[in-house]
């Protein structure tokens, strides 16, 4: 099945007036009613990996927590993991940001947490498609680490699984990066069209209140934190690549080159379906069209996306290990993720995809100050 939005025809990137993906000075607060890393501009490379707790009780919750707390707010201010004898050197700014997460498993009773878990937060379901692996699939934290550099990312995750360790253990990680816009515009994923070409207005405190941040449906601890989906998808790419330009561009609804919609000339240009009532010049069952139909009430499921390429060499059948880290953000994972991924389903583009793992989570709201830590709300509900 193909990820929501694969082309980004609901994705937030570098498209419509947001700064370039990777642009930028200067370390990003740690410090805020959101956590940074989800209204954050994209940096250039994206880890996420996602967690068993093995503290044994609430109280040894609660030290993981304050002890994560302590090392994300240390390493995002610019100290330089594991090599304390080069923190004090200037280099690359790596506008480093970590966001933690929750996912449903954390609610089961082992921490006297069941009555607090959101309605929304639910183990990740399998698709019409998905062919998940247990073994990559949810976990009772998940951690975004994003950076300019590849290598700021590993660090952050070496040193992390030493602070924490015999607390924590890991159970499915992917890396991934972004390709470069060529020419210009939004990034271009393996399958060769820009990916991230229109999304919500990230500046719009409204917009985001209605799209991202969870709202008083939600119990109290969860305000200021947004729905996490996580998708690991592998592209078919010897198969995309025998299919000839033309049915590409119908398959997505947009054209290669350009990323213009198949009845507009520049990427910008929002497809009008009402004059194509039949799909005639983009077909009813393109991604783009699937994905965001435009009709009355569609806006209420779009969403914010923060997606990576992923590259593992080869897998065990010879063929390429390519694809994506498909990672969304939303208010209501049901009226938003699961409504589009609905909608997805007979797309054309899931004969070249397949999703492999993933979760749901909630990224948990914002360390506030420097006696704050991930969770107090929680913890203290």
């Amino acid at each position: 099945m193909g990820a929501a939005g694969l082309t980004g025809t609901v994705a937030v990137g570098a498209a419509s007036g947001t700064p370039a993906a990777g642009s930028g000075d200067g370390p990003v607060a740690f410090h805020g009613v959101h956590q940074a890393g989800i209204l954050t501009r994209q940096q250039r490379f994206g880890g996420f990996a996602a967690f068993d707790v093995l503290a044994r009780d609430r109280d040894g919750l609660a030290a993981l927590l304050k002890k994560l707390s302590v090392r994300c707010r240390t390493l995002t201010a610019g100290v330089t993991p594991l090599d304390p004898d080069v923190a004090a050197v200037r280099g690359p700014e790596d506008r480093l940001t970590i966001t933690v997460g929750v996912g449903a498993s954390l609610f089961d009773g082992r921490y006297g947490l069941a009555g607090a878990r959101p309605p929304g937060l639910v183990p990740m379901p399998e698709f019409p498609g998905d062919r998940l692996e247990p073994g990559s699939c949810h976990g009772d934290l998940s951690v975004q680490v994003c950076a300019q550099h590849p290598d700021a990312v590993l660090h952050v995750v070496r040193d992390l699984a030493r602070e924490t360790s015999g607390l924590l253990r890991t159970r499915w990680r992917a890396d991934g990066f972004l390709n470069p816009p060529r020419p210009e515009g939004a990034p271009r994923s393996f399958v060769g069209f820009k990916d991230g070409t229109a999304h919500p207005d990230t500046a719009s405190e409204r917009e985001m209140d209605r799209l991202v941040w969870v709202g008083p449906e939600g119990p109290g601890w969860a305000r200021g934190g947004s729905y996490q989906v996580l998708r690991t998808i592998r592209l078919r790419a010897e198969a995309w690549d025998r299919v000839p330009l033309g049915e590409q561009e119908r398959i997505f609804g947009r054209r290669k080159s350009t990323g213009a919609p198949l009845d507009g000339r520049k990427e910008s240009d929002l497809p009008d379906y009402r004059r194509d009532p039949e799909g005639r010049v983009t077909p009813l069952d393109s991604h783009i069209r699937r994905a965001n139909p435009r009709t009355p009430g569609s806006e209420d499921s779009v969403l914010l996306r923060r997606s990576y390429n992923i590259d593992r060499g080869l897998a065990p059948d010879g063929t390429l290990d390519v694809g994506l880290v498909f990672c969304c953000y939303q208010r209501d994972i049901a009226r938003q993720f699961a409504t589009v991924q609905k909608r997805l389903e007979g797309e054309r583009f899931a004969d070249f995809s397949t999703t492999t793992g993933g979760g749901y989570f909630l990224a948990l709201p914002g360390v506030t100050g420097a006696s704050d830590w991930y969770g107090s709300t929680l913890l203290g509900s």
